[in-house]
Formats: C-alpha cells, structure tokens, sequence
C-alpha cells in the first residue's frame, strides 16, 4: 500500500500504524469536506421554485457532484466546488443561505435569471470568492456589509436588482477589486468616500439608482479607473477638479443628475484616453472649453445637452473619432452669422452616426458643408434654433440619414427635390418655418414613418406620389396653403392633419381602408359632399375633426358614436 509515493512496507511497524491513521483521518476529512459541499448545493437547490430547462435534474446522487451542470470542481482539491455558474437558465426561487458553505468557492455566477429574496450573509464567509455575479435577477434588500469578507473578490456586479438601501463604506477592504457594477437598483445615500481605497478598481458602474450628495474627492485615488458611469441619480455639487486629471479615464458619464458648476478650461488635456463623456441633463453653466476635449483624439460620444452652457461651440476638427454629437437644449450661439461655423469642423469625422443642437440660440445660414458629413450619418437635428435660409441641396449627399428634424427655425425657399434621394428617411421634420413653393413629387419614400410639413408657406397640390409611402403612419400637412382634392389614402396611417389648407373635393370612401387610423383632422378647408359612412372601418379612429368645411347632409349614425367629433 502507498501514500502520496511512500511505500508502507519499508517502514517499521509503529510508524506504520501511525500513517495508516492518518491516512484514514485524511480520508475521512476529504469525505466530509465533500459531503459539505453536496450538501450545500442540494440545499441551493431546494431553493429552487422553477426550473423550465430543467438544468438541476442532474444534482443527484447518483451523478458525482463534479459532473452536476453548472458545477466545477478544484483539482487540487479534491471534489471541492470553485464554480457555480447557472447564468441565463430562466430559474426562480431564492439563494440558499447554505451557499456560504462552499468555502473553496471562487465564481458564483447566477445572473439573467429570476432569483428573488435578499443576497445571503453567508456569501461573507467565502473568502476565496473572486467573482459574484449576480446581475438581472430580482434581488431586494441591502448590500451586504460583510462582503468586507469576501477580500479575493475582483469582480462584483449586481446591477439590474432590486437592491435598496446604501454603498456600504465597508467596501473599502475589497483592495484587489477591479469591477463593481451597481447599476438599475434602488441604492440611496452618497458614493462613500472610502471608495478611493479601492486602488485596483477600473470600471465603476452606479448609474439609475437614487444616489444623492457629491461625488467624492477620494475618486481622484482612483489611477486605475477607466470606467466613471453614475448617470441617472441625484447627485449635486460640483466635479471634484482631480477627475478631469485622472488620464487613466476612457468613460465619463454624470449625466442626468443636479451637478452644477462650469466644465475647466483644460479639461482636455489631462483626459487623453477619453472616448466617451457625458454631462447631459445636468446644471453646468459656462462655455464649452476650447480643449473639451480637444487632445482626447480618441473621443467617439459628446453629450453636453440639456444644461444651461452658453457661448460659441469650439471647432472640434481634431476629434476624428467622433460618432455622436449632442449639445441640445442649451443656450448656445449667438443668433448671428457665424454660430455654425463649428458643423464645417465636424467633416472630419469619417464615423460620425448622430447629430443634435436642437433647441439653442445658433442663428446665421446652415453652411453648405453639412453635405460633406459622413455618409455613415443617420440622425440630423437642428430643430429650434432661429436658423435662416434655404435648407442646402447638398444635403442629399447624406444618403444613409433616418431622422432629419429642421422644425422649428426660420428656413426658407423650397423644399429641395433632392430630399428625395435620402431613400432611408424614416422621420423628416420641417415644420413651422417659413418654407414655399410646392411639396415635391420625389417624396415617396417606402421607409418613411414620420413626415411634418406643417406651419409653412406651401402651396400647390399634395402629390399623389405620396400614396407609395408604404410605412407612413403620422402625417401632418395643416397649415399651409395647399390646393386640390387629392386626398391621401395610406392604410398604414394613424394620425393624419390636413387642417387650415383650401383643400376641396370629397372625401373618398376609401378612407375606410385606412384601418389603423386613430386621429383624422380635415377642419377649416373647402371639403364638401357627403361624410362618407365608410369611416366605421376605421376601428381605431377616435377623434375626428372636420369643421369649417362645405359638407352636405349629417353626420352619419354609424360614426357618431366616437369620443371626439367636431
């Protein structure tokens, strides 16, 4: 008989007796180390209240415990459990506080899955534990404030639960923590300053919580942090100035919050890793700094919107990188000529896929160069901004565009043909501005979901082309000073405006076809004959407008019985 390589019969007979005691000590401790841990895991799976996929059906005994599926066993230590990973398995029930049992666990994973019930204190007790994931169950009650145990753990993510109360300030002994992910959760209190002793943390994930007071100076500690995102809490105060040094950061995402204070005038330089930053939806005052951040060359997403930022906007030449462009809802621009000048700058961004500066002060003409964006380009908005002139036919370079909103400002002269070309328009906005001449045949587009024209100058007849406008759904073409009797028939439409026009003729009785139709407004033009009874088709319609019109004989009963006529 041998143990471990020494061969028995070569000792002599008392230390013979002495090893084979130990030997069966040892025996009989790995034999209850075993049965500890199969016992903690029938226990985990008594916790279990559904199963659909059936992925426990193998934790019996009859199966040996390494072979049990989202089991994996150590193989220094024999039949010990490392792993217990049964993520996206569609499993209810909650988590046995027998888990804390498994001492040689290294990995418990159990996320996408539909766990309930508080996280267990015993998860305190496993101090080899590295990862604990468990993100998109239904988790409730507070983080635990023994996870201080859990020392070895690098990664910990329980975003998308139900956890409430605060960041417990016992986090601070987790040193060799790299990712803490909080995210969709119920979290109250501040971001404990005692976070800046987490020297190995390099993505910090807070966002959608209720977290309030400031963010804290210790974030500056932090030298390994490229991932700041505490987006969508109710945070105040101001930045702390050391964040905008930390050149490790790639994400910066305060946004919607109640921060306040102005962005430094050289933020960009200490910050050349940047590749996403965000402030929006916050309560910075001051001008966009000349740097912001102009040697972060790396810098893909710019989200300054919904702040009270003022002045002109800096040329942004240097950002090649750059795909998406927000400073909306600011108080940018002067209302002169040379507010745009900044759109020229952004031609040198190959990538660029979104655009927003809405609802500013930018005034002056849109320059021509807006036509040489990137083709990759498929959201435009420069809605409400008192920008002037004719709308650039240069503009139909930008073949790939999805969403063009230019309400709202004073543009004039036609509607170009060549709007027509952007065959990949699903909304076109153009209302309220001072447009002329006639709506142009070319705007037929079959992708076309959401097309405003409304509150111009337009004249002439609705095109009948209009009717190839296979996915139209909302249509509003009130207010102008359109002519004719051509009244468009698309069955995909729901809300369909007509009002304040000198349109004649009768409605069709193929309006009935119009199945989805929920808001029809025809008031104040010249429509006469008879209200067509084929209007009960359309199942959905609840209000109808149709007054200041020639219409003779009444209204018919079938259709008097909607919530809204008029």
């Amino acid at each position: 008989m041998e143990l471990v390589g020494f061969s028995f019969a070569k000792l002599p007979f008392h230390r013979f007796v002495i090893s084979i005691a130990i030997a069966l000590c040892f025996v009989q401790v790995s034999s209850a180390s075993n049965e500890t841990d199969i016992s903690a895991l029938l226990a985990f799976k008594a916790g279990i209240t559904e199963d659909p996929l059936g992925v426990l059906s193998s934790w019996n005994n009859t199966v040996n415990l390494c072979q049990w599926y989202g089991v994996t066993c150590s193989r220094r230590h024999h039949n010990r459990v490392t792993v217990l990973d049964l993520n996206s398995q569609k499993i209810s029930g909650s988590i046995s506080p027998h888990i804390g049992n498994l001492s040689f666990l290294k990995e418990l994973s159990l996320y996408n899955n539909s766990f309930c019930h508080e996280i267990p204190p015993q998860i305190g007790q496993l101090h080899r534990l590295r990862l604990l994931q468990l993100h998109n169950n239904s988790l409730a009650g507070e983080i635990l404030k023994n996870i201080s145990g859990c020392f070895n753990l690098r990664r910990v993510r329980l975003s998308g639960n139900q956890l409430s109360g605060k960041v417990p300030p016992e986090i601070r002994s987790l040193v060799k923590l790299q990712s803490l992910r909080l995210t969709r959760n119920y979290l109250t209190g501040s971001i404990p300053s005692s976070i800046g002793n987490l020297s190995s943390l390099e993505d910090l994930h807070l966002r959608e919580n209720y977290l309030g007071g400031s963010l804290p100076q210790a974030l500056g500690q932090l030298t390994k942090l490229t991932t700041l995102a505490s987006g969508g809490n109710r945070l105040s105060g101001t930045v702390p100035p050391c964040l905008y040094n930390l050149s490790s950061l790639v994400t910066i995402d305060l946004g919607t919050n109640q921060i306040h204070g102005s962005l430094p005038s050289t933020m960009g330089f200490g910050l050349p890793n940047l590749e996403f930053f965000s402030i929006y939806g916050n309560q910075f005052v001051g001008s966009i700094p000349l740097s912001t951040p102009s040697n972060a060359t790396n810098l893909n997403t710019l989200q300054l919107g919904h702040n009270k930022l003022s002045g002109n906007v800096p040329s942004l030449e240097s950002l090649r990188n750059l795909q998406r462009v927000s400073t909306d809802a600011n108080h940018l621009g002067s209302g002169g000529s040379g507010d745009l000048s900044f759109l020229c700058s952004l031609t040198n961004a190959t990538s660029l896929t979104y655009l927003s500066i809405v609802d500013n002060i930018f005034g002056g003409r849109l320059p021509e160069c807006i036509g040489n964006f990137s083709i990759t380009i498929t959201v435009l908005a420069l809605g409400i901004n008192p920008i002037i002139g004719e709308i650039p036919r240069a503009i139909s370079n930008l073949v790939n565009l999805e969403v063009l909103w230019m309400s709202h400002n004073i543009l004039s002269g036609v509607i170009p043909f060549e709007v027509g070309n952007l065959q990949n328009l699903t909304y076109l906005s153009l209302s309220n501005n001072n447009l002329s001449g006639v709506i142009p045949s070319s705007l037929q587009n079959k992708k076309l979901i959401r097309l405003y024209l409304e509150g111009n100058r337009l004249h002439g007849h609705i095109p009948s082309q209009i009717d190839k406008c296979q996915s139209l759904m909302e249509l509003d073409l009130s207010n102008n000073n359109l002519i004719g009797s051509i009244f468009p028939v698309v069955k995909t439409l729901i809300y369909l405006n007509l009002s304040h026009n000198h349109l004649n003729g009768a409605i069709p009785v193929e309006v009935g076809q119009m199945d989805h139709l929920n808001t029809l407004d025809i008031s104040c033009n010249m429509f006469g004959g008879e209200i067509p009874s084929t209007l009960v088709n359309c199942d959905g319609l609840g209000a109808l407008v149709m007054k200041d019109n020639h219409f003779q004989g009444s209204i018919p009963q079938s259709i008097s019985s909607l919530r809204s006529i008029e």
